[in-house]
């Protein structure tokens, strides 16, 4: 008997080690884990399996093409010149951001049904099942048998009903609170399209500025090389300097800067446009950039109760009301876990199980049991926690609150001021269109002048560049006041479609 418990000792011994030892090896692999970060701070980051010919010092990453699936290539016709319109068009088709609040106003959508599935019932199916064998060393030998051993099993088929049947108004703040954030991704997804209409304009009008800025730098050139062409002409007839000479090409030179600075200017533009699309910087798009003007506008200074009607339609304002009111929800929500929950529970079991004794007939009795309950639950004590949780409600919804209030100055404070900032930009256009003319007639009398010899080559020099200076200063103020324009519309919350 006792060499029996001995031997018995060893199992156990030995099953334990073997626990121990699988364990250890278990914490070892977690541990080991290190190495996946940088060996330190100054050295850079190797993959696993990096073969020799890997740079030590290089802080390159591996290429992963993976980052490349599910590129398409936007349907854009070459050798069309598309409008603004067609433009903006192509910017709600493409533009990463109108898909990006689509599904966030769809996952707020989702969160509301599944606010409202805490009003219906849970019923669940679930299966026990279990086997148990135990062996007991005996005192003495029965039966020629030195322990008796013992077999169990059962299988628990059951079905339970658990159904919250009040609470003191919680799940329906749950569901108002959710119903405000859905009505607030909604106004944002409305929002994000406005916002991507006023960028492609934006973007469209500085493109065209920057195209008119590049004509007439590259028209600049070409008056600067009559001039020289003029200043050479009088030099081979002996009334002429080589100081005029050398004035004139210093002029063509700054003609050449200017027009290789523009072209510049006008590439930026263009990729400002692109970006505003959502197209690849690389994209061939022909874009018909029109020469508006923009005499004609006039504004009339936004009363109270216009900037009232425009704040009650700017997504940004409503949005965040939306949200204030759905933060207020949830002080009724953690309010309600003081109250007690009335709950409404059954269900259906029915067991099989078998018992065997060795060397004895199995048993294998059938049992089944319904039940249906209605439970009470009153929170009594949690340390604090329902306080801390009403506490953390109430300052989510003065901060929401607080938020709302300063989202709705700042946007009364927008709508003023693009007023103010349109007015300027009309004014400052009437005065360039005037100044260009003025220069003009200056250009053209300095130039007559100097062919007939009753000019200098430096009165024709500084008309040539505050021409084109005066020229630049125009299309600048014609733009300002076009995005201005544009501008007054977006924070007035009128910007809902393309401009016609």
């Amino acid at each position: 008997m006792k060499t029996s418990m001995v031997r018995m000792d060893k199992k156990i011994v030995t099953k334990m080690l073997l626990v121990t030892t699988i364990t250890s090896l278990l914490s070892a692999c977690v541990t080991d884990s290190i190495k996946r970060a940088p060996a330190s701070p100054s050295t850079p980051w190797q993959p696993s399996g990096a073969g020799k010919t890997t740079v030590v010092d290089s802080f390159a990453v591996p290429t992963n093409l993976q980052v490349l699936d599910g590129q398409l290539a936007p349907k854009i016709e070459q050798g069309r010149a598309y409008t603004l319109p067609e433009l903006i068009n192509i910017a709600q088709l493409e533009n990463p951001d109108t898909r990006i609040a689509w599904q966030q106003a769809r996952q707020a959508a989702l969160a509301v049904g599944l606010t409202e599935t805490l009003f219906l019932p849970m019923i669940s199916a679930s299966v026990v099942g279990g086997y148990q064998h135990t062996r007991t060393p005996l005192s003495s030998n029965i039966l020629d048998k030195s322990d008796l051993e013992t077999n169990t099993s059962a299988v628990i088929p059951a079905l339970v009903l658990q159904w919250l049947v009040f609470d003191f108004g919680q799940r329906r703040a749950l569901l108002h609170a959710a119903e405000h954030a859905s009505f607030a991704a909604n106004i944002g997804f409305n929002g994000i399209h406005q916002k991507i209409i006023y960028d492609v304009t934006r973007t469209y009008y500085q493109y065209g500025a920057a195209q008119s800025r590049y004509r007439i730098t590259k028209e600049m050139l070409d008056n600067s090389k009559r001039i020289l062409a003029a200043a050479e002409a009088k030099r081979q007839q002996g009334i002429g300097t080589s100081l005029e000479v050398a004035q004139a090409t210093q002029l063509v030179a700054q003609a050449e800067l200017n027009r290789v600075v523009a072209r510049g200017a006008e590439r930026d533009a263009r990729q400002a446009l692109l970006a505003s699309t959502g197209l690849p910087a690389t994209s061939q798009l022909g874009v018909d950039a029109q020469e508006y003007k923009a005499s004609s506008l006039h504004v009339v200074a936004p009363t109270q109760k216009v900037i009232e009607q425009a704040l009650s339609r700017r997504p940004d304002v409503l949005a965040s009301y939306a949200l204030a009111q759905a933060a207020k929800e949830g002080i009724t929500a953690a309010e309600a876990d003081y109250f007690p929950k009335i709950v409404l529970a059954g269900g259906l079991a029915d067991a099989h199980s078998r018992f065997d004794i060795q060397g004895m007939p199995s048993i294998g009795p059938q049992t089944s049991a319904s039940n249906i309950l209605l439970a009470v639950s009153v929170p009594i004590y949690d340390g604090g926690m329902r306080a801390v949780r009403v506490q953390e409600a109430q300052s989510r919804a003065t901060a929401a609150h607080d938020t709302f209030e300063k989202t709705r100055e700042v946007a009364a404070r927008e709508i003023v001021v693009s007023s103010d900032v349109l007015e300027s930009a009309i004014a400052s256009n009437t005065a360039a269109v005037h100044l260009v003319k003025t220069a003009l007639i200056t250009y053209d009398a300095a130039f007559d002048a100097y062919q007939h010899g009753v000019g200098t080559i430096t009165v024709v020099n500084e008309a040539a560049n505050n021409l084109l200076l005066a020229q630049q200063m125009e299309i600048d103020a014609r733009t300002a006041v076009l995005v201005a324009a544009a501008n007054l519309a977006f924070v007035m919350g009128e910007m809902t479609q393309a401009p016609r």
